[in-house]
């Protein structure tokens, strides 16, 4: 009787919620081995988009993001899964996948690099592995007497704990965390730094009209209106010189000195003021490369829209709406690039300044949560 009771004690040490300082009981090889599982269980499931551009894209943007990683060991896949659901999600062990769903409502690839850094964030801190190393201390004795002996049916049992995590939903504190990489890792890679707030602002407008799943990237904890409060304030020590204002009605204005460019047309989920942040943002990063010149902006027509860049930062998406008179995005796209010439001679004349290390820092994966709800 001692015995059995030794053995029962050591089996909930082991599984017990312990400091993530120490030692996990699920390793490395094993969180891979699960999530390999579950990727594959997910691709058998919805399948893969069969469009190399669309997966180049997406996987072109994600390893971009990892040059400032935190898991240097873990190889990443980054796929699109042919559904029309609007989400995304990190499987353990560095497989992230992003619904094609989602690709018809982030049409930049600044909120696609938000959604992908904030996945990156979850297997970095290896959210969903925690998660599952506390659901196990109210399994049975047989799992973990399998895992300690490497029976290969307990890795089968590991992904379907993975996937019940995967759906149950994050804590508040691993949320917070995620934002808080994604905004890291996008920005550090050059994306818009406005990017992770407008990502979270048309999730949580698609989550009032479609209805909120519960769980990835509609996640309801912390509230969606402080987690993107935060967003904007990180972006606060850039010193992006360009101003934003939202007018009551909706509206929005982007100005630097006595240059205004006003935005009033709503596109989709694309508000006003969500691309007036984001042409903030996109100018911010084309003057932060100094020795701005004029003749740089250029135009690109799509089916039913145009695009103005600077060089290779796309500064606006214009839409038909936008265009009163005849909706032809190309010819308003023109006239837009002229009056970024006239942004270019004013923002000319500021210095950059040296914010590098507003960026803010990885957050530690021991630092301590006050509030663990699931969402």
């Amino acid at each position: 009787m001692r015995k059995l009771f030794g053995i029962l004690v050591f089996c909930l040490l082991m599984v017990l919620p312990a400091p993530r300082s120490q030692a996990a009981m699920i390793s490395q090889k094993q969180e891979i081995e699960m999530g390999q599982q579950v990727a594959q269980q997910l691709e058998n499931h919805y399948g893969l988009v069969q469009d190399d551009e669309i997966q180049d894209r997406v996987s072109r943007i994600g390893q971009k993001l990892l040059a400032n990683g935190t898991r240097p060991g873990l190889t990443y896949t980054f796929k699109v899964l042919n559904t029309p659901d609007v989400n995304a999600l990190a499987c353990p062990g560095g497989f992230i996948y992003v619904y094609k769903g989602l690709l018809d409502y982030m049409t930049s690839d600044d909120e696609l690099a938000a959604v992908l850094g904030h996945e990156i964030g979850h297997i970095e801190k290896r959210h969903t592995v925690h998660q599952m190393e506390q659901q196990m201390a109210l399994s049975l004795l047989t799992l973990l007497a399998g895992v300690a002996s490497g029976d290969p049916g307990a890795g089968m049992v590991l992904a379907s704990t993975a996937s019940q995590a995967l759906m149950a939903g994050y804590s508040r504190k691993d949320e917070r965390e995620a934002d808080q990489e994604g905004f890291r890792l996008s920005t550090l890679a050059g994306y818009n730094p406005y990017g992770s707030y407008v990502t979270m602002a048309k999730l949580e407008d698609m989550s009032k009209d479609m209805g909120n799943p519960g769980y990835g990237l509609f996640a309801s904890h912390p509230e969606p209106e402080v987690r993107m409060a935060k967003a904007l304030k990180w972006t606060e020590p850039l010193k992006i010189p360009e101003k934003v204002t939202v007018k009551p009605d909706g509206t929005a204005a982007v100005s630097l000195g006595a240059w205004s460019f006003p935005l009033t047309e709503t596109a989709g989920y694309d508000k006003p003021e969500y691309r007036a942040r984001l042409m903030a943002g996109a100018l911010y990063l084309a003057w932060k490369r100094g020795n701005l010149d004029e003749s740089h902006f250029m135009t690109v027509d799509g089916d039913r829209w145009s695009d103005v860049y600077y060089e290779d930062i796309r500064v606006l998406r214009v839409y038909p709406q936008d265009n009163q008179e005849n909706g032809n995005t190309g010819e308003l796209a023109l006239k837009i690039a002229g009056r970024l010439q006239e942004w270019a001679r004013i923002a000319r004349q500021q210095p950059v300044p040296k914010v590098a290390s507003a960026v803010p820092a990885a957050p530690a994966s021991g630092q301590k949560g006050t509030n663990h709800e699931k969402s």
